[in-house]
């Protein structure tokens, strides 16, 4: 409903973009059901709102949706002791810089936070992405991203996803 609604909005305007992933996140300090450390992949999904400011730079807000509960360490340097906490579907939006070099890839590098019921991190963010276009307005593309949460936990993403350039003219969002 609100994907519907921002479009219905936005449609008289051709600088903005929407875009929906799915994909996975990889949690490199993540915990077993024993207690053991292991390396998780996270089923999450992606929505990003991203406005074209000129040709090749693009500012947005990219949110990350984890869909499960899990534990992970902390990333505690100088710390003995390991400290574990547990993240419980936790949501990680992001105010993105989008330098686009050309018509398929674009670099991102933002600041934001992951919220859960148990706590709240400040993150940093850095992204590539390799996107085509279908037709109207539509691309598909691939996302690698890396999440550092500070004092907290690091991940990297992986994901696949579709966007919808939104107004007049589909092609400036290409530019």
């Amino acid at each position: 409903m609100g994907l519907l609604l921002i479009s219905v909005t936005l449609s008289g305007q051709e600088k903005h973009s929407v875009s929906l992933t799915i994909g996975h996140a990889h949690v490199l300090n993540g915990r077993d059901a024993e207690g053991g450390s292991k390396m998780l992949s996270l089923p999450m999904w992606g929505l990003d709102y991203n406005y074209k400011i000129s040709s090749h730079w693009q500012i947005g807000l990219h949110t990350d949706l984890v869909l499960e509960t899990f534990e992970v360490e902390k990333n505690l340097e100088g710390d003995e002791e390991v400290e574990v906490v547990e993240r419980s579907h936790p949501i990680a939006p992001a105010i993105m810089g989008i330098y686009k070099l050309n018509h398929h890839w674009g670099f991102g590098f933002g600041v934001g936070g992951e919220f859960a019921k148990e706590e709240n991190y400040l993150l940093s963010r850095a992204a590539v992405e390799y996107g085509a276009e279908i037709r109207n307005g539509w691309e598909v593309f691939g996302v690698l991203q890396y999440d550092f949460r500070w004092n907290a936990y690091d991940t990297w993403t992986i994901g696949l996803g579709i966007s919808k350039s939104l107004g007049k003219s589909s092609k400036a969002h290409h530019e």
